[in-house]
């Protein structure tokens, strides 16, 4: 059965065919059950622009599915192969052909009606495929190059959805930077899970500025315990993190009116994230970091206030 809130999120947008209605459902169905703090800050937007932010999400999660879906075994050329048949049938789908799969119709009706540019979702399916083979980053900035393609567009690919008082040049530098901050956030919640897969997206080079190597990184997701030196690592990654919010932060400022509350929503949901890493001691070898449900609703409810007061108000 499909929510009220849904049907009516498809109606503002005016999108009425059955077969894209139903694609734009399985983009809100992937968001709703993988993006809690993404589908949460999106519920503030107007309704009319939600289904284009959940078809870009769904895109994402669904390309990231074929790269890190939990269990998958298979080989790092397989799930290369299947990107690129995804970028194949991106392609086909953004020229008008006939999608194989319900996300790409989705998306390709939203990266239509918005005109986004094209090479974002390039950029972000080349990063997606260095997930196949790359497990470590030398340096800071080669670690860059992959944020690139894996947050920065996605910035980039909301901007048009959520709109801008000016030129949209002006703020795309912001809209990156706050893509690139989400993305630093989990990869510190994330870095247990990610050395699971065999993975370590804190740079080399500040590993070894920290006497850190994977060995000791495994020690301490092995024994439960934080190494001292791992414990000034990950100190070090939240200041650098926090401030990537503040050359961020700006570009809030420079959205449409009725879009600032779901973006800073989602701005203060993601650095609370680093609060709870702070004040937790640095768990994330051993346990998944989560903000509580109370600070969460906290956020929500004053950022439905400031929505609500955009939309309606003098």
């Amino acid at each position: 059965m499909v929510p009220s809130r849904a049907r009516a999120e498809l109606d503002a947008a005016g999108i009425t065919d059955p077969a894209l209605r139903a694609a734009y459902l399985t983009c809100r169905r992937l968001n709703a059950a993988h993006g809690r703090t993404y589908f949460l800050a999106t519920s503030l937007l107007p309704a009319d622009r939600r289904p284009a932010v959940h078809a870009l999400y769904g895109f994402a999660r669904y390309a990231d599915e074929i790269v890190d879906a939990l269990g998958d075994r298979r080989p790092a050329t397989e799930k290369a192969n299947r990107l690129d048949d995804l970028a194949s049938d991106l392609s086909a789908a953004l020229e008008g052909t006939e999608a194989t799969h319900p996300v790409l119709t989705a998306l390709a009706h939203t990266a239509r009606r918005y005109r986004i540019d094209r090479q974002h979702f390039v950029d972000f399916l080349a990063s997606m495929r260095m997930d196949t083979h790359v497990t470590s980053y030398r340096t800071y900035a080669d670690l860059g190059r992959y944020m690139h393609g894996s947050a920065a567009v996605i910035g980039l690919q909301l901007l048009p959805v959520l709109g801008t008082v000016g030129p949209a040049e002006e703020a795309e530098p912001y809209a990156a930077a706050l893509g690139v901050a989400f993305q630093l956030t989990n990869f510190i919640r994330d870095v247990g899970e990610d050395l699971d897969r065999g993975r370590v997206y804190l740079p080399a080079e500040e590993l070894a500025a920290f006497g850190v190597d994977r060995e000791l990184l495994w020690w301490c997701r092995r024994t439960r315990r934080l190494h001292p030196r791992v414990r000034r690592l990950l100190a070090y990654s939240v200041a650098r993190t926090r401030a990537v919010y503040r050359r961020a932060e700006p570009g809030i400022g420079l959205l449409d009116r009725v879009s600032r509350a779901c973006v800073r929503c989602a701005f203060t949901l993601y650095q609370a994230i680093l609060d709870e890493v702070e004040d937790a001691d640095y768990p994330v070898l051993h346990r998944r970091v989560t903000v509580p449900w109370h600070r969460r609703t906290a956020v929500a409810l004053s950022a439905l206030a400031t929505s609500l007061s955009a939309r309606f108000g003098s």
